[in-house]
């Protein structure tokens, strides 16, 4: 099932995609899901970010050769750090290229998982009760502000530099899915996700060890090597099998 949030001229709604229709659910996607009755052409809205999250939660250097090429090993545990909700944008939506503080942003295609209810201190062979599906993450970086700050509070957190979308996908195994970079049609990242050094179990019950996750909040899985360079102007698309697509422009924010 894949649960879309989406905009039209008389709000923002949630519904669940089928073929080239939207089913309306109310209030929200999250339990029981409560259909509307009401039903929409896909092409007569507009797919917004599927979730806006309270907190989002990222795992750096969990491809053992994204570590290598970023110049370390991977690491014994889980590498966390955050991104605020305010850098989430939804598919078709402009990645703001902050040239005045920045001089290399890079696009950093991932799976991200979505939290589906409330959990604190899950076991990992429990996780699998608190997702509510999968969906698709470009963890865009200042790469030059990462390095230049010693973390990466600034890097990761501009307005734009999380594209999320298009949709939840449900009923997928996210176990071993293949994932993609493109930038301008030409394939940048290219891996599957078994190469996870963490996986989404253990990543679940780690981070809720940490802290409490709440319903939509969002986990970025990490990604793969390849990782590179944006320019104003370029079109970038990150692709997970089985979840779907995820395509945003970069534009100048100056």
């Amino acid at each position: 099932m894949r649960i879309a949030r989406f905009s039209t001229d008389e709000g923002m709604a949630f519904g669940v995609v089928e073929e080239n229709t939207i089913a309306v659910v109310a209030p929200h996607p999250f339990g029981e899901l409560t259909f509307t009755g009401q039903r929409l052409p896909l092409a007569d809205v507009r797919l917004l970010a599927p979730i806006l999250p309270s907190k989002i939660i990222a795992i750096g250097k969990n491809y053992a050769e994204h570590a290598r090429e970023m110049g370390g090993e991977p690491p014994a545990e889980p590498v966390l750090f955050s991104k605020p909700s305010t850098a989430v944008i939804g598919p078709g939506e402009n990645i703001a290229y902050p040239e005045k503080l920045s001089e290399r942003v890079d696009y950093e295609g991932e799976l991200a998982v979505v939290i589906g209810r409330l959990v604190r201190e899950l076991p990992a062979s429990r996780a699998a009760e608190a997702i509510l599906g999968y969906t698709v993450a470009n963890d865009v970086t200042a790469r030059d502000l990462q390095q230049r700050d010693g973390q990466w509070t600034r890097a990761k957190g501009f307005d734009t530099f999380c594209p999320l979308g298009p949709w939840i996908e449900t009923e997928v195994d996210p176990a071993d899915l293949a994932i993609t970079t493109t930038v301008n049609g030409e394939v940048r990242q290219d891996a599957r996700t078994s190469q996870l050094q963490h996986d989404i179990p253990s990543l679940v019950a780690y981070v809720s060890q940490v802290m409490t996750l709440l319903p939509g909040d969002v986990i970025l899985t990490g990604t793969p090597a390849g990782v590179g360079p944006l320019e104003v102007g370029d079109e970038v698309t990150v692709t997970v099998e089985g979840v779907g697509a995820l395509t945003n422009r970069v534009v100048s924010r100056d």
